[in-house]
């Protein structure tokens, strides 16, 4: 059920801004999916059928099989966490990182059919959500691969105004729809696909109603915007896309973080990174790097609180 939300926007020049040409799509593009739509439609209906303690004992032999035979992914996460934890990483690290994942991929079945009284949620700012909701300004609502971005449906039950819609490419889109179908059959409205003629319409017509559109910021494609930041230690890339969407509708910031924090447990933290209300065209590219210098440290900020929580199973500094 992974999926990259992104909004492209054309690169605004300044020297901070590139396109890069690779001879190879990112490593997160090219390599091959292991899971199919099918399973993910078993998972879901043991999910719905067994409930979660029955469908969390499946988690178990599915870890370690990945685990075992999962190489590069496995070199990953290894990387990752030699560079969080204060030892090298050992095998049971390796299971629990693998583990965390699998665990907040099984609850999204839960939080996506409004199962949310089931686990006990923590939320950290949401005065910053219910301000945005009372000015009805809409907002531009970034996520990670860390976690569980469908945490945020908590919020919805108790802001009953707040209306998220989620952005991706259309490929990930009919994938996506077609798993919240078998899961309930009203959620594949929320979802907006880029690539169609009113896909950037939409959008717009989201944050004109106050709405909340989210988008998964953590990765980036190729030839679009990016800039290389510091990132636990080391240089790594991340999107300007969504921050120049940001500053060309004039729409706050805020990252979503939803972290899981084993049993029933999640910790939801929301932080505005920016405000491009008032930010005049000249300020726009500074503003722009700015904002994502905020995010890639609130992102590292994030990956050393909750080490096993962080989603990026491939070379991220690549």
């Amino acid at each position: 059920m992974a999926e990259n939300p992104r909004t492209p926007v054309a690169d605004q020049p300044g020297p901070d801004t590139r396109k890069v040409r690779r001879r190879k799509p990112r490593e997160w593009i090219a390599r091959p999916e292991r899971s199919s739509t099918s399973a993910i439609k078993f998972i879901v209906w043991v999910a719905l059928r067994l409930g979660r303690p029955a469908a969390r004992l499946l988690l178990y032999p599915i870890c370690l099989y990945f685990v075992l035979f999962s190489r590069k992914p496995r070199a990953a996460s290894a990387q990752f966490l030699a560079r969080v934890l204060p030892k090298p990483p050992t095998f049971a690290d390796l299971f629990r990182h693998y583990h965390v994942f699998a665990a907040c991929l099984l609850d999204r079945v839960f939080f996506l059919n409004n199962q949310v009284d089931e686990f006990e949620i923590d939320v950290q700012g949401e005065d910053v959500v219910v301000g945005i909701m009372e000015r009805g300004q809409g907002c531009l609502l970034l996520g990670a691969h860390m976690g569980s971005f469908e945490a945020i449906r908590m919020l919805g039950r108790r802001q009953r105004d707040l209306r998220v819609s989620l952005v991706m490419y259309e490929e990930n889109a009919r994938k996506i729809n077609s798993v919240l179908s078998a899961i309930n059959p009203s959620l594949a409205l929320e979802v907006i696909s880029l690539g169609r003629p009113d896909s950037m319409i939409r959008v717009r017509e989201s944050l004109d109603r106050g709405d909340f559109v989210g988008m998964l910021a953590d990765r980036t494609l190729d030839g679009e915007g990016e800039v290389r930041l510091p990132f636990l230690g080391e240089p790594a890339s991340f999107a300007l896309g969504p921050f120049q969407l940001a500053a060309m509708l004039k729409r706050p910031v805020v990252l979503m973080v939803g972290l899981y924090g084993g049993g029933r447990r999640y910790d939801v933290h929301f932080e505005q990174l920016a405000d491009f209300s008032d930010v005049a065209a000249p300020e726009r590219a500074g503003q722009v790097r700015w904002a994502a210098e905020r995010f890639a440290k609130r992102l590292e900020h994030y990956a050393r609180l909750s080490p096993y929580n962080w989603f990026n199973f491939y070379d991220f500094w690549k």
